[in-house]
């Protein structure tokens, strides 16, 4: 039994008002672009040690979690779980539009946009910057052409081969935009190679939070069923995801705590870094990790649909402030100049940056969001990327 993929009818005035909220959304944040291009970044957090702020926070979260968001049709091609096979184009409509929306932002708080066109013409292959360009280009081509294998008739004898390229890649996407950091030599919060496996950890179970929140709205507010199994499977993988991820963090920071050089910053950032230290433990571990965790692993509460509704929100809330604490804090940690040496100068050498987000940054990375929101609900109206039934009858005849 094949499941049919039917368009959202899109007439409610709740999803026209959705649709209005996020175009609000994105104007607002191309406002904020405009002001801050006009008036340079000087009105907005970052200084000449916080290059990176806010909105590289929400770009590299959408970024990492696209590469999580494929998961889900990469579990129905590659490891022939065929319950997934169904939500196989929303795994993929979700995948690239989150890194569209990324990328969008990432281009937004260049402060000079139209230098993207040299970084795509002018070629460094000596900075990792460079072959992400063409990780993100190419994880856009095979999922298009993933995509076009699913939604094609007659070209499903080519899906797998096209789920296990777009697998791989995606595998090397996450890899390429954890080495971002883990190739920075010169600041102690990055330079590790566990930076790598551990955005791919991460990235499982930020995807998978994503494509729960649309897969369970989206039902909802069109009226279409959708299994207890289903979701019940969704809330295993959650937990399996969730407690890799919280295992390559601890491994992460064991491994800094073992080396003499980065004992100062873990000392800063698990104990004496202030927010940073606060959304470490309350925001990352606690709030993103340890609770969610522990809903999902409740024997009466996982059962509940609201408490997956609950941790995956948390899930987001907490990779929000991991990569707040990575990319920020990292940054805001001094550099070390000279080992062994104390430095003292009037640009506060060997003194933690302060960094306080400003508004139209906040403005410009809720802009991604929004921009990944309109486009999956534009697609989901007009193209077929969602099932027309998902209850666990249905299910189990198409399985």
């Amino acid at each position: 039994m094949k499941i049919a993929l039917r368009e959202l009818q899109g007439t409610s005035r709740g999803y026209y008002g959705l649709l209005g909220a996020l175009g609000m959304v994105v104007l607002a944040a191309l406002a904020a672009v405009g002001f801050m291009e006009h008036q340079g970044h000087i009105v907005t957090g970052m200084n000449n040690r916080i290059v990176w702020g806010l909105p590289h926070v929400f770009a590299v979260f959408l970024v990492v979690a696209a590469s999580g968001a494929l998961n889900v049709a990469s579990m129905a091609s590659v490891f022939g779980k065929t319950e997934f096979k169904p939500l196989a184009p929303l795994s993929g409509l979700l995948a690239l539009a989150l890194l569209l929306g990324g990328l969008a932002v990432l281009l937004l708080d260049l402060g000079r946009p139209d230098r993207m066109i040299v970084a795509m013409t002018h070629f460094n292959f000596k900075s990792i910057f460079a072959w992400n360009i063409f990780l993100y280009t190419g994880f856009m081509a095979l999922v298009l052409a993933y995509l076009w294998t699913q939604m094609e008739e007659g070209m499903g004898r080519y899906t797998p081969a096209a789920g296990m390229a777009a697998f791989l890649w995606r595998m090397a996407l996450t890899t390429g935009t954890g080495s971002i950091f883990g190739f920075l030599v010169a600041r102690q919060a990055y330079d590790s190679a566990l930076l790598a496996p551990l955005f791919i950890a991460l990235s499982l179970s930020y995807g998978l939070a994503v494509f729960v929140g649309v897969l369970m709205l989206s039902c909802s507010g069109s009226g279409r069923p959708l299994g207890d199994a289903l979701l019940a499977r969704f809330a295993r993988l959650q937990a399996i995801f969730i407690a890799a991820g919280l295992y390559f963090v601890m491994v992460y920071h064991l491994t800094n705590l073992y080396f003499t050089k980065h004992q100062d910053f873990e000392r800063f950032l698990l104990l004496e870094g202030g927010v940073y230290s606060l959304m470490f433990w309350l925001g990352q571990v606690l709030l993103g990790s340890l609770l969610p965790l522990g809903l999902l692993l409740h024997p009466r509460l996982r059962l509940q649909r609201r408490v997956l509704v609950v941790a995956s929100a948390l899930v987001i809330a907490g990779g929000l402030a991991q990569m707040y604490v990575t990319i920020i804090g990292g940054q805001a940690f001094p550099l070390v100049l000279f080992p062994g040496k104390k430095l003292s100068s009037s640009f506060a050498d060997g003194v933690v940056a302060s960094y306080v987000p400003s508004l139209p940054e906040l403005l410009l990375g809720l802009g991604g969001v929004a921009i990944v929101g309109l486009i999956v609900l534009l697609a989901l109206k007009f193209f077929g990327f969602l099932p027309e039934r998902l209850d666990d009858v249905t299910l189990a005849k198409a399985a």
